[in-house]
């Protein structure tokens, strides 16, 4: 076994034709030749308040080190009334495993036929409905306490898709396709996942105790009361893995030799047996790509109002410096997102992606100049054994 990477821009695998204001669930660029492990066994926290939304964890990728993570489900509060969440998933693309992205919409779309449970049996959504402004909760599928929501109803579903496979298509995986319903929605206008959900799901990334090579498909924290909340009372460990789940032991062997290759190459074999890996791009492509901004520790100059002044500085660069890598992120997600209402083909996808990447190291490196110029600005420390000048 092994792991493909691949930086372009991906199809979904339902294409449609959209208007400009809205864009079917598409992958995000990674393909792993080997299953996300199965859903973990875990408990629903109660809901926080009014409004809130349950959003089923599910199996991420980082390929920096080439191991499955979980995101935990939490409760999120819905972006706009009357907007519905549909979450994510793994579907076989025919070279390996894609992962499309959940997204937020006035109606529940495809998500490969997965049963996340709390609602999400493979297909639509059974924990709550709309009603004008206010959003009523199923108490026979969520942790509702009623004594403060009181917008609730009682509906039994049956699940008859009741088990742990985490992706669609593929060997052993979940065979549906999308209804006719689930096309229609994809016509409909979506958003992505809010800014909450993005940082919740990087506390998951950086977090090792969520990797499946270390928890073994048994995460200690499978859900949260809200998002990035990884150190609450309330938030559930898993009670077991879904089925028994063994990494595989050679998944990264090939990732210490990766070297650049052409730029045309730079795509799944079209040989399934093929033994290596495509490669990884050698510099960021998208601003999410780059490392978190390093912060100095606070200047000690033995003046208060001398490091309090300078402290102040960093906080104004760094927050400007955020805002950027944002908004370059939404632009080139724009981008993306027109490519694929436009049917681009590869070689186009591959002329926009070389133009993020130079953009993205462009800001990068105006980034660092503007770090090193405010670090040269900083104030020399205190030096206590300095003798006292004379007067």
């Amino acid at each position: 076994m092994h792991v493909r990477f691949i930086r372009t821009l991906l199809f979904s695998l339902v294409v449609l034709c959209m208007s400009a204001a809205s864009f079917a669930q598409i992958g995000v660029g990674i393909v792993v030749n080997f299953a996300p492990p199965p859903l973990p066994v875990y408990e629903q926290p109660l809901c926080p308040g009014e409004g809130y939304i349950w959003t089923p964890g599910y199996w991420a990728y980082g390929d920096d080190f080439d191991d499955y993570y979980w995101v935990p489900g939490t409760w999120v509060q819905a972006p706009e009334v009357g907007f519905l969440w549909t979450p994510a998933y793994w579907g076989w693309g025919g070279e390996g495993f894609v992962f499309y992205e959940g997204y937020w919409g006035p109606v529940v779309g495809f998500y490969g036929g997965i049963s996340y449970g709390f609602g999400y049996f493979g297909e639509g959504y059974e924990g709550g409905r709309w009603d004008h402004d206010r959003f009523f909760y199923n108490r026979s599928v969520n942790n509702i306490n009623v004594t403060e929501i009181h917008n609730v109803y009682n509906t039994t579903v049956i699940n008859r898709n009741e088990n742990h496979i985490s992706y669609n298509g593929g060997n052993g995986g979940i065979n549906r396709r999308p209804t006719p319903q689930e096309e229609a929605a994809a016509h409909e206008r979506h958003i992505p996942p809010a800014q909450v959900q993005t940082q919740h799901a990087q506390a998951a990334r950086t977090n090792p105790q969520q990797r499946a090579s270390v928890n073994m498909g048994k995460p200690a924290v499978a859900a949260t009361p809200r998002p990035g909340v990884f150190n609450d009372r309330a938030v559930v460990p898993a009670r077991a893995a879904g089925a028994p789940y063994t990494p595989p032991a050679n998944r990264g062997a090939n990732r210490a030799g990766n070297q650049p290759r052409p730029e045309n190459n730079n795509r799944p074999s079209n040989n399934a047996g093929s033994n290596s890996n495509a490669a990884r791009p050698s510099t960021p492509v998208h601003p999410r790509d780059l490392p978190p901004v390093a912060r100095p520790s606070a200047p000690n100059t033995g003046n208060p109002k001398l490091d309090q002044k300078y402290q102040q500085q960093q906080e104004k660069v760094f927050a400007k410096q955020e805002q950027e890598r944002q908004k370059l992120q939404q632009k080139q997600d724009q981008e993306h997102q027109r490519l694929t209402q436009q049917h681009a083909n590869e070689a186009r996808q591959q002329q926009v992606e070389q133009r993020h990447q130079q953009q993205t190291q462009q800001l990068q490196q105006r980034h660092q100049q503007q770090q090193q110029q405010l670090q040269q600005r900083q104030p020399p420390p205190a030096n206590r054994n300095r003798p006292t000048p004379p007067k």
